[in-house]
């Protein structure tokens, strides 16, 4: 065993990282799938539904049997899940006559990964001794951010040195990031959120009305940042008439970086400022983001909306975990799997809203873009009906 809660984080880190490549790295090959495979952007959109409703499933099933199999198990299995999942992706549709389909089976086995993943990584990083609990929630999901400009900006430059028709053999290479940490993991010390049997269980949680506005919550925030992010590199693509190499660094690049940079800022300026006040200002700004980015004319003003919406989602989804924990502290692990399962809902509901009414208009990524604008919205009265209820 390796000492130290130190190594607990970079794991936690590495982790996050994981997840990057797991929700990213597809989006990057849709238009190769849509042109080079003839699958529509609706069935596109049906793939995130896929990754994120495995997710959600997992999320939910989660809340019960963590505990009792142990955080250290259950996260290395998660990598492990990760890595296969990636290794289908790259085999898989080269030997089943039904592309969609072997995308679709290689998505549920990385997303059971990524699933545990997002239930566990939380709670490991709140269980570390110390304080300032909601930097370090920022500072942790920094590292999906960091994750996400590192395997596209990677990415990118393979297919430019490779080709697009490598993307196999990159998935692979990929695939070693879990498999390492997965081993990492294992040997990591690990301390429990709360203790066995002492959280609240899922009947508890969904008797209380609080739980229920977090859950919202994340719903929205999950529904924000991936409607924009899993969307960017085709929409910089197909919508703006933007070459993949420079779509691909632009879009979700930089929502990725801009992303990070506000989980980092508000890590540096958690003890100084009001996280509701915060999140809501975030939470219209990025509805003024799906706007711009929708509307405009001009590509670059459309681009450069789509880092704002990055860096107006940065707080949300760490935010919420951190009021939760806050305002809910026998919450436990039980509460971090249902908020994660209500996070996923949104990663699934924000995207295929995208691709359904992108499909219904002709494939127009601007329109299915600008339906999006609705999650930012939403949580803004969400927050609002929130203050005005701590307020009383």
């Amino acid at each position: 065993m390796l000492k130290g809660y130190g190594h607990t984080i970079a794991a936690s880190y590495i982790g996050y990282i994981t997840q990057a490549i797991i929700n990213n790295f597809a989006p990057m090959l849709f238009v190769m799938f849509h042109t080079n495979y003839g699958i529509s952007l609706d069935k596109i959109g049906l793939l995130i539904t896929v990754n994120f409703g495995t997710q959600l499933l997992i999320d939910l099933l989660s809340a019960k049997f963590i505990d009792k199999i142990g955080y250290r198990v259950s996260i290395s299995a998660a990598h492990i899940f990760a890595a296969a999942g990636l290794i289908l992706l790259a085999v898989l549709p080269g030997l089943c006559p039904d592309t969609f389909a072997a995308l679709c089976i290689a998505a549920v086995i990385y997303a059971i990964g990524g699933g545990l993943i997002e239930v566990l990584v939380s709670p490991i990083v709140e269980a570390v001794p110390g304080d300032e609990k909601s930097a370090a929630m920022s500072m942790l999901h920094s590292f999906y951010c960091w994750g996400t400009v590192l395997v596209i900006a990677a990415s990118t430059a393979a297919f430019a040195v490779f080709g697009i028709t490598a993307w196999r053999w990159i998935a692979c290479m990929w695939a070693v990031v879990p498999a390492a940490n997965a081993v990492y993991f294992s040997r990591v010390p690990i301390a429990r959120l709360t203790e066995h049997g002492a959280g609240m269980t899922i009947t508890e949680l969904a008797k209380s009305k609080i739980f229920w506005i977090f859950a919202l919550f994340m719903m929205c925030a999950g529904a924000s940042e991936l409607a924009m992010s899993q969307w960017a590199s085709a929409f910089a693509e197909q919508g703006l008439g933007i070459s993949k190499t420079v779509g691909d660094l632009a879009g979700p690049c930089f929502f990725a970086v801009l992303m990070g940079a506000s989980r980092i800022l508000h890590a540096k300026i958690a003890a100084r400022v009001s996280l509701i006040k915060y999140m809501s200002a975030c939470a219209a700004l990025c509805a003024a983001s799906y706007f711009a980015a929708s509307l405009s004319d001009m590509p670059a003003l459309s681009l450069i909306a789509c880092g704002i919406c990055g860096f107006s989602v940065g707080v949300m989804w760490p935010g919420t975990f951190s009021i939760a924990a806050e305002r809910c502290p026998a919450g436990g692990t039980a509460m971090f799997a249902l908020l994660a399962l209500a996070g996923d809902v949104g990663c699934s509901i924000g995207p295929s809203l995208v691709g359904a009414v992108s499909a219904a208009q002709s494939d127009s990524l601007r329109l299915g873009l600008l339906s999006a604008a609705v999650f930012p919205i939403v949580l803004l009265i969400g927050l609002s009906v929130f203050r005005y209820i701590a307020a009383k």
